[in-house]
């Protein structure tokens, strides 16, 4: 329990609001019919992220709604895929065990090696191939090194066009009537889906045969299509239904990460082309939005996404990055107001690629947001509360501070809102007059929970690495001149019409020279 309390803990510091127009959030007014929309929504992999142990029992953030809003009635549709359209389960009603057509499902062969060798040590029929297995394995003698051959008759309901394909990990193999549509015969993490478009009759026998392999972690195997018309009704009818809705989307490690089989519009391999958020659902976002309901959005991600156009549309923006077991349970408790959210955002957010510089180009020119002078979407160490916090008396122990010494300083800070919560103070220093010198670097912050009307003195001392600038030659240096200071709850900028945060600034002299040991 202690561990889920941290979990819960870092998942509440780590959430950033990044809009919250005429303090839409948190939402006081009680709601009859929330729907929750998004494919990240009820979707595990938003929680973990990559390089991750496997939770015991995660909350979704659409389970934490539900939770925390109990009272409402809460509705969900996935809507879209991360980049495509949503794929289910193949159902046991389209399956047959053989041509007969008399019982349902698969015949399954497990062996217990990765080469489908000798003696299957387990034949039985699967309604469906939807497992994930895990690191638990399938029986004692089918805990990791393993494999199985899938073999049946498909019956499509409908005519149509359909996606049709195989989410596994490890390797897989499928194939329709003889015909291989899809294969990842490679040991990867985390699971691939490879499809393909097949246009199939109602009531036609399609021969079916998958093959999949396991080593030793987090089996996972899918037998699984999208049918023909899904295009985001299930969204659209869900918020016609509701008083308010809240989209869950954005990224997933199955599509940004290290060495991926990922090629679709925005993405090449596991590297993203575009940092806006994937094409598929941002039509529904926007198809949504049109309904006309109130519409929050939460983004999971574990970089930046270029939300211009929620930005400029919707009232307020979370974003949830990969946040963990107890991450559903921390949005739905941020949107309750249950506590005022303080996270403050790592990278900057630019608004497009086109504001990067080139791959090739190795200057520091426009680069993070010491280097970069545009005017971002959400600059470094931004984000937003549901308080007001005040800055005074900042002081500075001594005005010139020699080569080989230290500053001190301090400044009050105070809640001058409503609701208790958590700033997060951060110093900054800017080197006036040295070229090729940072526009700003951060060199400190300190996190302070302040109840309405409290105020508490912090402190930060400067040494003299904290003080110097790297030269063209990479070393540490201490120039003499002026150094310009901003303590606040972000950088000195204001954005897209909004102030900047709360600070103070002051000024102090370096009055000699000196190089640093490396």
């Amino acid at each position: 329990e202690a561990h889920r309390q941290l979990a819960l803990q870092t998942a509440r510091e780590s959430l950033v609001l990044l809009k919250n127009q005429n303090n839409f959030l948190p939402l006081t007014k009680k709601y009859s019919t929330i729907a929750v929309i998004g494919p990240d929504a009820d979707n595990l992999d938003a929680l973990v992220g990559n390089y991750n142990g496997t939770p015991s029992r995660p909350v979704t953030i659409l389970e934490g709604i539900r939770r925390r809003f109990s009272q409402s009635k809460v509705i969900y549709a996935e809507g879209t895929g991360l980049t495509g359209p949503v794929m289910h389960a193949i159902p046991s009603e389209s399956l047959f065990t053989d041509d007969s057509r008399k019982e349902h499902g698969l015949k399954g062969e497990y062996f217990p090696n990765v080469e489908l060798k000798d003696a299957p040590v387990l034949t039985r029929t699967d309604s469906t191939v939807n497992f994930a297995w895990g690191d638990q394995g399938i029986s004692p003698q089918l805990l990791k090194n393993y494999s199985v051959r899938w073999t049946g008759v498909l019956v499509p309901p409908e005519t149509g066009d359909y996606l049709i394909g195989f989410t596994g990990q490890d390797g897989f193999r499928l194939w329709i009537d003889d015909q291989l549509i899809a294969e990842e015969w490679t040991i990867h993490h985390p699971a691939d889906t490879l499809t393909k478009l097949m246009h199939l009759e109602q009531g036609h026998r399609y021969k079916i045969k998958i093959e999949y392999f396991e080593t030793i972690r987090s089996a996972e195997a899918r037998l699984v299509w999208s049918m023909p018309g899904q295009d985001g009704k299930d969204a659209v009818d869900a918020a016609h239904q509701a008083d308010l809705v809240i989209m869950v989307l954005g990224l997933s490690p199955r599509i940004e990460g290290e060495e991926m089989n990922v090629h679709t519009e925005g993405f090449a391999g596991g590297d993203r082309t575009s940092l806006d958020l994937p094409a598929p659902q941002e039509k529904l976002l926007e198809r949504v939005h049109a309904i006309g309901k109130p519409t929050i959005l939460v983004l999971t991600s574990g970089s930046a996404v270029a939300v211009n156009w929620a930005d400029a549309k919707l009232p307020a923006i979370v974003e949830a990055w990969y946040p963990g077991e107890e991450g559903g349970t921390a949005v739905a408790e941020a949107l309750a107001g249950d506590f005022s959210p303080s996270g403050r955002l790592p990278v900057t957010f630019y608004k497009s690629v086109l504001q990067l510089p080139a791959f090739e180009d190795y200057s520091m020119r426009h680069r993070t947001y010491r280097y970069f002078d545009g005017d971002a979407l959400y600059p470094f160490g931004y984000g937003l509360s549901y308080t007001t916090f005040a800055y005074r008396n900042l002081q500075v122990d001594k005005e010139n501070v020699p080569a080989d010494g230290s500053v001190t300083i301090s400044v009050d800070v105070a809640n001058t809102g409503r609701m208790a919560g958590d700033e997060v103070a951060q110093i900054y220093l800017t080197h006036s007059g040295i070229p090729a010198a940072p526009l700003r670097s951060l060199q400190g912050f300190q996190r302070v929970h302040l109840n309405p009307g409290e105020q508490k003195r912090i402190s930060f001392m400067l040494r003299d690495r904290d003080l110097s600038v790297v030269d063209q030659d990479g070393k540490h240096r201490i120039l003499p001149g002026k150094i310009d200071i901003w303590i606040g709850g972000g950088q000195p900028l204001a954005i897209s019409g909004r102030p900047a945060p709360a600070g103070a600034r002051a000024q102090f002299t370096i009055g000699s020279e000196a190089s640093l040991p490396d």
